[in-house]
């Protein structure tokens, strides 16, 4: 059933906030023009602001009534209309509907700033595509692309869906998706997302994700999944506010018997709307929503910031969290005086060159980028599944992998308290091999986030405790929460196991929030009090079971997130307190007859104002260091 603002919004052709700011003009102006006594037609000029901003109060609260039984604040506040008009009182009636519309719209136009940070990410999936089919280039809507299909993307043009790039080279504006400012440089083999923009050179992709399943979609599918209604102090707001209109009614109607005088109670039921305290909730919650979306969260229920404020303890994962999630070198050790640290590595990266292994890859990123070394021509290339690899490099034979790959070969092994030492450190360590003679080794392992030591020591500050949850092997978890300081660590877990120790933290009284990014996190992500995904480098799966998403990883903004929700439970619990005590305090004003209704409209709307001010001071709010 559409409502009257519905049809009137159509039948001016407006919409939104311009509707609303355009029908308040019209309806203050009348209310001035009454209020000087200028009546340029046959009736009070209220009767504009009654109709324009009255009439559609009174139907809403009709149809909840009869639809619903819904008893909220329209009721009163058609009560008082009605009951204002019926004793001659037009102005105050104009002045009341005028005052509640404007007390609407700004709580309006606060959720829609809050919400604003979100939703631009709608805006920003690239509504066509360059396909190239049959050597030709063909312009169709982006979500008719299909996996596999080759795209060609301009200078300027946003990136439709992900992919990899397979043939040029430019720069892309990642902001969208990672925050960063500076664009980032792409070459063939990098992965492209969907929503950046390619900033200078063209080149062509390989898509990989399409439609619903691109990094935008899936961003704006948590986006729009962020409502503040669903919040259950919202709940305990509404149910209030049902009894203060019980309270209310009851008031006014033995105000006016006792009294005599129906302008008390048409003014109780005047400033007793519980407005200001529906209100108290949902824009605190929508505000803190805007101020997390800022700082890289996105927010997928109302409710998650009021139960992250109660949090005692955060479990963390390990890998991909608390730590980047891909190995790097940290040592490059010869064990000949043949071939020095940087030979050696180069020989082993050019022998890991066709490698799809993941340490075969951090060896070749780190010959390339840390010790500048060049790449030799690689022959004879076999990779040995659970081994390594063997190659020939520059006419040498090159071993590169675990000891059973050396032993296989009939090479022995040197083991030294350094290497022993790099192991119970958690660490993985290549083994190398050159014609048959051990050569060194090289130590490899996951690092920690730059900004996961500061972030620890925030929380701790703040009375949350730290626990490391990991299916990682003791010898790593261990090494990296000493780095931490974390107390509590927990290794070798399987997905049950960390199931396990949620449910026997919550069940004794400590709600946990849990931060993680693979697939074996989405059932602990699901059953902590809070969930939070990793939304870079996190699975869908994770993302999906989470209550939040962290979209561009960046932990350190985790003490914000923590401080901003408790800061939030602080100002909805300000806003009740305040709402109803200035009702209370004005409804016994009206009973004395201090208020009248014009002065009690005003008085009661300043409330309202007053509570989604105090909310709009979220969306700028920052932790103090």
């Amino acid at each position: 059933m559409k409502s009257f603002m519905e049809k009137l919004e159509h039948l001016l052709g407006l919409g939104g906030i311009k509707k609303d700011i355009t029908l308040l003009v019209i309806s203050g102006i009348a209310v001035v023009l009454s209020l000087l006594g200028v009546r340029p037609f046959p009736f009070d000029m209220a009767w504009v602001a009654i109709v324009l901003c009255g009439i559609p109060i009174i139907l809403e609260a009709i149809i909840g009534l009869v639809t619903a039984f819904d008893i909220k604040a329209d009721v009163l506040v058609s009560l008082a209309l009605i009951a204002s008009v019926a004793i001659g009182e037009d102005f105050a009636a104009g002045e009341v509907a005028f005052i509640m519309q404007l007390g609407g719209l700004l709580e309006e136009v606060t959720v829609a700033r809050a919400r604003a940070g979100i939703e631009k990410l709608v805006h920003l999936t690239p509504q066509t595509a360059r396909v190239l089919r049959d050597g030709q280039e063909n312009i169709i809507p982006a979500e008719q692309v299909k996996v596999g299909e080759l795209l060609r993307v301009l200078p300027g043009e946003g990136v439709p869906v992900d992919g990899v790039i397979v043939s040029g080279q430019t720069s892309i504006n990642q902001a969208v998706m990672t925050g960063e400012s500076l664009p980032v440089d792409k070459t063939v083999g990098d992965e492209v997302s969907s929503g950046t923009v390619n900033q200078f050179g063209a080149f062509e992709m390989k898509a990989s994700k399409v439609g619903e399943d691109s990094s935008i979609q899936r961003m704006i599918r948590l986006v729009q999944s962020a409502d503040a209604g669903k919040a259950r102090i919202v709940g305990i707001a509404d149910r209030w506010a049902t009894w203060i209109v019980v309270i209310a009614l009851s008031a006014a109607a033995i105000t006016w018997l006792i009294t005599g005088e129906i302008i008390r109670a048409v003014t109780i039921l005047v400033v007793f709307c519980p407005c200001a305290l529906v209100l108290a909730t949902p824009t605190a919650i929508m505000a803190a929503i805007g101020n997390a979306t800022k700082h890289g969260f996105l927010v997928r229920e109302g409710d998650a910031l009021e139960r992250l404020a109660r949090v005692k303890i955060i479990a963390f994962d390990k890998t991909g969290t608390l730590t980047y999630g891909s190995p790097e070198v940290v040592d490059v050790v010869s064990m000949t005086d043949t071939y020095s640290r940087k030979q050696l590595c180069m020989l082993a990266a050019s022998a890991e060159q066709l490698s799809e292994h993941p340490l075969g890859k951090a060896i070749v990123r780190c010959c390339k980028s840390k010790l500048g070394g060049k790449l030799a021509p690689v022959g004879d290339f076999f990779m040995l599944p659970g081994r390594g690899v063997r190659a020939r490099v520059e006419g040498k034979e090159v071993l590169a992998g675990n000891p059973e790959l050396l032993h296989d070969h009939g090479v022995s092994i040197a083991h030294t308290s350094a290497v022993e030492e790099a192991v119970r450190k958690g660490c993985t360590v290549t083994y190398l091999a050159v014609d048959g003679v051990f050569a060194g080794y090289i130590v490899l392992s996951d690092t920690l986030r730059k900004e996961s030591a500061d972030m620890i020591s925030s929380l701790d500050s703040m009375g949350v405790q730290p626990v490391l949850l990991t299916g990682d092997h003791e010898n790593a978890a261990r090494a990296i929460a000493g780095k931490l300081r974390i107390a509590s660590v927990q290794a070798n877990c399987l997905p049950e196991d960390k199931l396990k120790t949620i449910d026997q933290y919550q069940a004794a009284g400590q709600p946990v929030c849990m931060i993680g990014d693979g697939i074996n996190d989405a059932p602990a992500l699901k059953r902590a009090e809070v969930g939070i995904a990793m939304g870079g480098v996190g699975s869908d799966i994770a993302v999906d079971a989470a209550d939040i998403a962290l979209v561009d990883d960046e932990v350190k903004e985790l003490p914000h997130l923590i401080a901003l929700s408790k800061r939030m439970m602080t100002t909805i619990k300000v806003n009740m307190i305040f709402s109803m005590t200035l009702n209370f305090i004005a409804i016994v004003l009206a009973i004395s007859g201090t208020l009248n209704p014009v002065v009690g409209a005003l008085v009661h709307n300043a409330g309202s104002v007053l509570v989604i001010t105090c909310s709009a001071f979220l969306l700028k709010w920052k932790q103090k260091r």
